[in-house]
């Protein structure tokens, strides 16, 4: 009797729970879009990570702080704000920015391209590193706290390697690779970078030292050289950031608004940027979509459909894009990559898909801060690839591992003991390590999986093998790079993708068109209902190991897959 009051019990309050978020879910689909006044200043206020796919809208109570804004989303409303006749001006304010430089290419690039409207655009700064100030200084004036210490001290990458804490653990990793640069497994088996990995990580840090020279350099009206300069004066305080240049005044927020209120001659408004994303666009004709593929690359679930937070996975990608293969009222379409790889099986998936739609619409394939093995594998359709500077991309290459656990289930007193059948019944036991017959049978199927990409790639840039194979061997390019190794046909951001797509879909260049975002936004009940225990241990064990590809390389197999987990800083 118990048992079923309490399970009545759990079931009223689950059925009332559930339509408490349904409520939720309703009445905040019938939220009217906000009004604009005249006179109204769009205020960005940035922090964490930008995504590409929308995040989770949770009610305000629920909620810690305001949903974030896709970059697309920046994009589209920075370009709506320049036209926008009721906005006078852009506050941005960066703080505690963690993504990565492509994406906030993109941001400058917006914030550049409003500026040329005519309208000004002011950045208000808490602590700034190099990241919030990269995107400040394309500001026309940028103003810091009294008390603020400018972090602005160069660029480094940082490394991390586990084989000693893997040595007192007992265990070791079996790997494999074709590309003298996928060096993917040399966090489990090395303790420092190899000479490769030190040689690709001097081209990147230099590469993305310049773009943020440059940046600086344009935004503050100075040469590069003077900005190296200062710069190797950093970090400094905030009276040693005005004397430098660096900002352009000391002051608390409300004195800003009082400023801004001068310039502007009028009493300023303020609407956020998460606000005024809901203002529907106007003059559209066509329907563009941008189809979001995020997170390392797994096959997962048959029932997936998409809108994971972690992975992108094989099933729900390939079902967005046989959607759009016969909606009538999308014209065109923009592939979004920001992804590591994963997986050569549900990579080689997504790529046949993506080739299937390529027949279909006109495409063209835009890289954001990754696009790299089997996340540059999926693009190579034959359609124009764009990039930006900062985007890493390339790491043409294959590897296998596997994790030896014996040593651990020694110290921990478990053994194990097996029968099989067959020469290499035993080649993925985390118990014994490969034989060289193991061995050279993986080393045969990878080295099969390196040709087969490396011909993909060179069918697809309309290359010959032999020129695509030595930019290939697991190297990672930074987007402008890959540019003139012929990877990637364009140097730019959305404004270059969109106009390319236009272009092949014979849209007149000046006719404005609507967005269709896949994923759409997700709604707490879905998250409730479908989010995995997987990804709740892949958040966590990104918060210790950083940004490895957690999902793919759990499940093993043949990846295509970064070789670097690396933070630039």
């Amino acid at each position: 009797m118990v048992k079923f009051l309490l399970g009545l019990a759990t079931g009223v309050l689950v059925v009332f729970a559930t339509l408490f978020l349904l409520f939720l879910s309703l009445m905040r689909f019938r939220e009217k879009p906000p009004e604009i006044a005249d006179n109204t200043v769009l205020v960005m206020r940035l922090s964490g990570d930008v995504p590409e796919k929308p995040p989770m809208e949770l009610p305000d109570f629920l909620s810690s702080g305001p949903t974030p804004v896709t970059v697309t989303a920046v994009w589209r409303s920075l370009e709506a704000a320049a036209a926008d006749p009721r906005i006078k001006a852009v506050v941005v304010e960066p703080e505690g920015i963690a993504s990565g430089w492509a994406k906030l290419e993109e941001i400058r690039m917006d914030l550049d391209k409003f500026r040329k409207s005519g309208k000004p655009v002011f950045a208000y700064l808490r602590q700034p590193g190099s990241r919030e100030y990269y995107l400040a200084s394309g500001a026309d004036r940028i103003y810091l706290g009294p008390s603020e210490p400018v972090m602005v001290k160069g660029l480094r990458a940082e490394m991390m390697y586990f084989k000693k804490t893997l040595d007192k653990l007992g265990v070791t990793v079996d790997v494999e690779h074709a590309g003298k640069y996928k060096d993917f497994g040399d966090m489990f088996t090395r303790t420092d970078m190899s000479p490769e990995t030190r040689e690709v990580m001097n081209s990147m840090v230099d590469g993305l030292y310049a773009n943020l020279v440059d940046g600086i350099a344009a935004g503050r009206r100075k040469s590069a050289a003077d900005v190296r300069a200062i710069i190797d004066q950093g970090p400094f305080t905030a009276s040693q950031a005005l004397k430098a240049g660096l900002v352009d005044a000391l002051m608390f927020e409300d004195q800003m608004w009082g400023e801004i209120k001068d310039r502007l001659k009028v009493e300023p408004r303020k609407v956020s940027l998460a606000n005024y994303v809901r203002v529907p666009p106007s003059g559209t004709k066509a329907q563009i979509a941008i189809v979001v593929g995020e997170g390392d690359i797994v096959r997962g679930d048959p029932g997936d459909d998409g809108i994971g937070e972690s992975s992108l996975t094989s099933y729900g990608f390939t079902r967005m894009l046989k959607t759009l293969e016969n909606d009538s009222l999308v014209k065109g379409v923009i592939v979004r990559i920001d992804s590591p790889g994963g997986e050569v099986t549900a990579s080689d998936e997504i790529w046949r898909e993506m080739n299937l739609l390529s027949k279909k619409k006109p495409m063209v394939i835009s890289m954001s801060d990754a696009a790299a093995s089997g996340g540059y594998f999926m693009a190579m359709t034959g359609d124009p690839i764009v990039a930006y500077p900062g985007t890493l991309t390339g790491s043409i290459g294959v590897v296998f591992g596997k994790p030896i656990l014996r040593g651990l289930y020694d110290k921990l007193g478990v053994t194990k003991d097996s029968i099989q059948r067959g020469q290499n019944a035993g080649i993925d036991s985390d118990y014994t390590p490969l034989s060289p017959a193991q061995r050279q049978k993986l080393i045969d199927g990878i080295d099969e999986s390196y040709r087969d990409f490396v011909g993909k790639v060179a069918a697809a840039r309309h290359r010959k093998f032999d020129e695509i194979e030595p930019v290939a061997q697991g190297r990672v390019w930074l987007g402008e790079q890959a540019k003139e190794r012929g990877l990637v046909d364009r140097v730019g951001g959305l404004d270059a993708a969109l106009a390319l797509v236009k272009e092949k879909a014979k849209i007149p260049a000046a006719d404005k068109v609507g967005i269709l975002l896949y994923p759409a936004k997700r709604s707490l009940l879905e998250m409730l209902t479908q989010r995995k225990q997987e990804d709740m241990i892949e958040m966590k064990a990104r918060e210790v190991m950083g940004n490895v590809p957690f999902h793919a390389w759990m499940r093993g197999g043949y990846l295509r897959i970064l070789p670097l987990a690396v933070d630039f800083k």
